[in-house]
């Protein structure tokens, strides 16, 4: 089983797919065979600077195909709590400490294909994606590491459906 994709996930890296192959890929040959008519191959930096750039763009494209072929699409349902795309804020659970002070937080359920982690969009296949899923606004929520410790959260807000211009990783 592969990496879990919604539609719009497959959209855009069928995108970046036609964009690698008839935009760059031409580039990069075109660069590769300017590079190498400049003549000695054994000192020539451009040519071994061209040449590592298309190995680099047709491993990405392979990858990418790759990525399609044993994907698993699965659908955006709102079947009921938080879902694929959904905006959630909640506060980490303080025990002991009154709740007006626990420490609040906003996140963006992705696929782990728009992961990131720096932009507050976190995974389904993350711990705290994973202990959210299908979750009620006022739940309090287990989330479970892979080590074994553990840490709550509570929703206190669920912000349906928010489809944007996410971008994939770039690996």
């Amino acid at each position: 089983m592969g990496e879990k994709l919604t539609r719009s996930d497959i959209k855009k890296i069928e995108e970046e797919i036609r964009k690698r192959k008839f935009e760059i890929r031409p580039k990069a040959l075109e660069d590769l065979k300017s590079a190498r008519a400049q003549g000695d191959l054994s000192e020539n930096f451009e040519y071994y600077a061209a040449k590592k750039f298309n190995r680099e763009n047709n491993s990405r494209i392979e990858y990418l195909e790759k990525m399609i072929k044993n994907a698993t699409i699965i659908d955006d349902d709102d079947t009921g709590g938080v879902s694929l795309n959904n905006i959630v804020e909640v506060k980490f659970v303080d025990e002991g400490v009154d709740e007006e002070t626990w420490e609040m937080a906003r996140y963006k359920i992705v696929t782990s294909i728009r992961g990131s982690s720096i932009n507050n969009k976190i995974s389904i296949e993350s711990p705290l994606g994973k202990a959210l899923i299908k979750k009620n606004k006022n739940d309090i929520v287990d989330v479970i590491l892979d080590n074994g410790s553990s840490y709550k959260v509570k929703i206190i807000n669920i912000i349906k459906n928010v489809d944007d211009d996410d971008t994939i990783k770039q690996f």
